[in-house]
């Protein structure tokens, strides 16, 4: 991988390193708590109906190769949620520890902002994803909870953290 890293808009060729990025974090992480990694064909799915949404999807490319992605979604499908976002944020391993999540993250937030969301929650998986909260906190997130045995993979319990932070005029301004 390239040591020079772009953060840009996903694109759709983008499709297949993420798919294999995310597979892994399924595979061998609690960040997911999906159990069974998405095929190729329903990650382009989910990535169309985030784009169609007006949610802002972004890659790291480190000389062509995908070296991790985030994307604010969503926090939860009532209207009332509107102006609140979700984020995830997932870098390939050879990638991890070289400052790409905070790249992306800090993008994403921008982002999230210049599209006109007012919140950004994260639902971390796993109370143990110290690098994850440590990055969350690092860029304005405030501990909000955690939900304490709330999952079960790879054979034990897991938390979930929640954290939040404002975007732009946050709750001070009506949208």
């Amino acid at each position: 991988m390239s040591s020079h890293i772009e953060i840009r808009p996903v694109r759709p060729a983008d499709i297949r390193d993420i798919t294999a990025i995310y597979s892994h974090a399924v595979e061998h992480g609690t960040a997911s708590f999906e159990i069974e990694p998405p095929s190729e064909a329903e990650m382009a799915t989910r990535q169309k109906m985030l784009l169609d949404g007006g949610f802002p999807y972004l890659v790291a490319d480190a000389g062509g190769v995908i070296a991790g992605y985030a994307y604010a979604g969503p926090y939860r499908p009532r209207i009332a949620y509107r102006y609140t976002v979700e984020d995830s944020v997932y870098v390939h391993p050879r990638a991890a520890r070289r400052g790409i999540g905070r790249m992306l993250l800090a993008e994403l937030i921008a982002e999230a902002q210049t599209r006109g969301f007012r919140q950004m929650v994260a639902v971390i998986g796993d109370s143990a994803q110290i690098a994850s909260i440590e990055l969350h906190r690092a860029l304005g997130f405030s501990d909000v909870g955690t939900l304490r045995h709330i999952g079960f993979k790879h054979g034990r319990w897991l938390d979930s953290v929640l954290m939040q932070r404002a975007l732009g005029d946050g709750a001070e301004t009506l949208p």
